[in-house]
């Protein structure tokens, strides 16, 4: 089984270079994306203090992300699968 992990003479120096970089930008961008990650939660529960409903917010946020069209067309078969139950 210790012959299935490549030890470090089998990648060259270049190839190491690379990874090295890599890796530390993963690293960074993870780091980063913690950080915005907490910066989000902090502006939600500020909206929250406010008195805003959080739920509806995210909803808000995840429509203007759509497209007007795609938007468009899931309410329209929204209000048609209602309509074809008999309404809510």
């Amino acid at each position: 089984m210790a012959d299935d992990i490549p030890t470090i003479d089998v990648i060259n120096a270049t190839a190491q270079g690379k990874l090295k970089s890599i890796i530390e930008r993963i690293e960074r961008l993870e780091e980063d994306k913690a950080a915005v990650a907490n910066d989000l939660k902090e502006v939600y529960a500020e909206a929250k203090g406010e008195g805003f409903d959080v739920k509806i917010l995210r909803k808000v946020i995840r429509l203007r992300k759509q497209d007007t069209a795609k938007r468009q067309e899931e309410e329209a078969l929204i209000d048609l699968y209602i309509s074809a139950i008999g309404g809510l």
